[in-house]
Formats: structure tokens, sequence, C-alpha cells
């Protein structure tokens, strides 16, 4: 059992700079499964190292989906390792044959967190929850469910369930993502907005938004190129804009 802050540094490098190097990389499983259910950042970090053994090695882990649907909670939009971790679920859930119920879990999950997360965070996953439409059809009913709940009070889904199957997930809609139709930021509602409308067949790329930051959001609206609106239609010609009043006898605005 190694310290938390060792585990962090070996698993951080091992899928790049340990296992293509060993003659066995099959040898790791037991490590990478038991980092794998420790939980927090370093769940995060061991997605690389199982990756590279599910998809070249046949590893197969039970309960992989259960597991990677626990990590979902509210912290996973502000953690260090989130574009990380974004890329591998993206592959994790790019299989065709993966069930509708769990697909509709994950998009539901994370559409119920969206609602606390920032929005360098939304710019990212609302694109990522229209892919994962294009990929499964079925699951549009989330979408397309005309008389569905529409707050949290008349949701028939479970968000304290691990089991996807028993979350009810397919019985939900996605008023989450309605809601964020109205956000504060401009772009999180016109990203939100695309909901609205027939999704195209191509998918959109999120590489560009996985590391998007506030900082970057910031200053690409610090350089926008400002429009003039006009507030006040009738000029002011007293102290408190008033024509008329003591002030203006007494005080002008040159």
């Amino acid at each position: 059992q190694l310290p938390t802050g060792l585990y962090k540094k070996v698993l951080v490098i091992l899928h790049d700079s340990v296992l293509p190097y060993m003659n066995e990389p099959t040898l790791m499983m037991d490590f990478l499964t038991v980092a794998y259910g420790i939980g927090g950042a370093i769940s995060l970090l061991a997605l690389n190292g199982l990756f590279i053994l599910i998809h070249q090695h046949n590893l197969e882990y039970p309960d992989f989906y259960k597991k990677l649907y626990s990590l979902l909670d509210p912290s996973i939009y502000h953690v260090k390792y989130r574009a990380r971790f974004f890329h591998l679920t993206d592959l994790f859930l790019s299989s065709s044959h993966l069930p509708a119920y769990l697909v509709a879990a994950f998009i539901k999950r994370l559409s119920r967190l969206a609602l606390t997360a920032p929005p360098e965070a939304l710019l990212m996953i609302i694109p990522f929850i229209c892919n994962l439409f294009r990929r499964h059809p079925a699951c549009r009913v989330l979408v397309h469910r005309p008389g569905g709940p529409t707050d949290m009070s008349e949701d028939p889904y479970v968000m304290e369930e691990e089991e996807p199957s028993e979350s009810r997930a397919l019985e939900s809609s996605l008023w989450e993502i309605q809601s964020l139709q109205n956000h504060y930021h401009p772009d999180v509602a016109k990203a939100a907005a695309v909901l609205n409308q027939s999704l195209s067949e191509m998918e959109d790329d999120i590489s560009g938004l996985l590391e998007l930051s506030a900082y970057e959001l910031f200053d690409k609206e610090v350089k926008k190129k400002s429009v003039d609106v006009p507030l006040e239609f009738e000029q002011v010609r007293g102290l408190f804009g008033k024509k008329n009043d003591i002030f203006a006898e007494h005080f002008s605005l040159d």
C-alpha cells in the first residue's frame, strides 16, 4: 500500500513511461484495479493504465462502468485531471454496443452535476452529451419526451443510486439542459440551445474544449469588440437627470 502522493506520481507516468517497456504489462492488472477502487483522483489517474490493459491486453474488469459511473460527483468538473478523465470517458462510451440504460444514466448524471458546474466546464460537457446522443439514438427519448418532469421534485431519476441500471434514467428528461438555456453566460446558453434543434450527424470535436480554463474564457470576453449601447434616450440636464429640479438650477453637466 502506497502513500497517496506516491500513488499519484506513479499513476501519472505509468501508461506512457512504464507499461510500454514491460515484457508483461498484465502484471500491473492487480495494482491498477486496486488503485481504481480507491476513489477520488487516484481512480481518475488509474483509468489511463486500465484503458491500455483493456484495449490492448484483453483485461476484463467486472463492474467497470458501475465504478466509472460512481466517479461522477460534483468535484469532477473542478479537478486538476478533468481533461484526462473526460477524454477517457469519451473513449469508454464510444462503443455502439453499450445498452441504452447505461448511456442514459451517464447523460443524466452529467446533466444533473452540470447545474453547479463552472462555465468553462459546461462549454465542454454540453457538446460531450450531444455526442452521446449521436452515438446512441435510443437515448434521444430524454430530449423528446412531451410532458416529462420539469424539475428535481418530479424527476424519476435516482441520483443516489450506484447501479446505473436501477437509476431510472430512461424514464426521465433533460430538464437540466433546458435550465442551462437561461444561464448567465451567453455562450453556455447558446450551447445548451442546440438540443432544441435536430442534431447533425457529425460529432463535435471536444478535444480543444477539454482543457478550457476560466482564464481563457475571461480573456476571450475581454478581447471581444465592444458595441456602444445607448443607455439613455434623453439627454441628462440636471445633476440627477431631471429637467426642472432644484439641482438643475445650481448645477450643470458640461
